[in-house]
């Protein structure tokens, strides 16, 4: 029997269970998949906790976006995959299962040299720095300011940034600063004085700044030290953004995408499994705990844990 998680109310991690499902055959332009990991993401305790609006709970809700596994059935009109094949899945729904049926249009082969583990890890945090750094622009001749480069988010984000030609200045509490250094970024400490540390760290100024952490000093740093205010995003803030002058992206913007947005979005994915199958994208280890502790990867993800979980049926 397949199983999956999911919640009837709103609240604590305590909320997510396991349960037994029925999974249907897959229709036209559908793809059966036995779900090998899948990826947990901020946006996952958001919804659950309501802190990010979502429709009314009417029947158990289930959980996730991003996954991987092995293709089990294929539906009509569906050409590509056939059972078998490892894939991966993105801007899925209920993916903390054992097995899903998804759209066609979700799923993307996975690299031999691509686990499923790693594969379920990539998903939303590689879309949103993408996608924030092809909006920003960011490119040769930029210094960056990131805040929270350490996280999934982040860790990705120095990558695209450093590969596109951009100087990289990201912050961190001092025992992630090596793994920093080691993609590419200068790390500097957050805390009182971090306008003068980054100042210190980029004589020549900053010129685009992005928030991946949410927290006040990220912000005010940012308006502080970036003279184009269009050129700094939040991606956590998104309902202070237009009164401060500033972008939002996904992970926190009322806005809606644009359709450029959007395929940057959807790029983000089939690029990195290339650089990642090619050994030049690095993907710190995930955390992997069993489907069935979903309840406590949210808790850990609440708790400021740092580094990326997923979830393995």
């Amino acid at each position: 029997m397949a199983h999956a998680i999911v919640y009837s109310r709103l609240g604590s991690p305590d909320v997510l269970h396991l349960t037994e499902i029925v999974v249907p055959a897959p229709g036209p332009g559908e793809i059966a998949v036995r779900i090998e990991a899948a990826g947990v993401n901020p946006i996952d305790t958001k919804l659950r906790a309501g802190i990010r609006p979502s429709p009314p709970i009417v029947e158990p809700r289930r959980v996730g976006s991003d996954g991987a596994g092995v293709v089990t059935a294929v539906g009509a009109d569906v050409e590509g995959f056939r059972p078998g094949d490892a894939v991966v899945l993105f801007g899925g729904e209920g993916l903390y299962a054992s097995d899903v049926v998804v759209e066609a249009d979700r799923v993307l082969p996975r690299p031999a040299q691509v686990s499923a583990v790693q594969g379920a890890a990539l998903g939303i945090p590689v879309a949103t720095g993408y996608q924030a750094l092809r909006s920003l622009d960011v490119g040769p001749g930029d210094t960056l300011l990131l805040h929270a480069g350490s996280g999934a988010v982040g860790q990705a984000t120095i990558q695209y940034a450093v590969l596109w030609g951009a100087t990289v200045i990201a912050t961190a509490s001092p025992g992630r600063f090596d793994r920093i250094r080691w993609l590419g970024a200068t790390p500097v400490a957050y805390g009182e004085g971090l306008a003068d540390r980054v100042r210190d760290a980029a004589p020549e100024g900053v010129t685009v700044a992005i928030d991946a952490a949410g927290t006040d000093e990220a912000l005010h740093t940012s308006l502080e030290l970036v003279e184009d205010r269009s050129r700094i995003a939040t991606l956590v803030r998104g309902a202070d953004a237009d009164a401060l002058g500033i972008r939002a992206f996904s992970g926190g913007s009322p806005h809606p995408l644009t359709d450029r947005q959007t395929a940057w979005r959807a790029e983000a994915l089939p690029v990195t499994l290339a650089l990642l199958a090619a050994g030049r994208f690095d993907l710190e280890p995930p955390r992997e705990l069993p489907l069935a502790e979903a309840a406590e990867a949210h808790r850990l993800l609440e708790s400021g844990a740092g580094g990326k979980i997923v979830l393995l049926p």
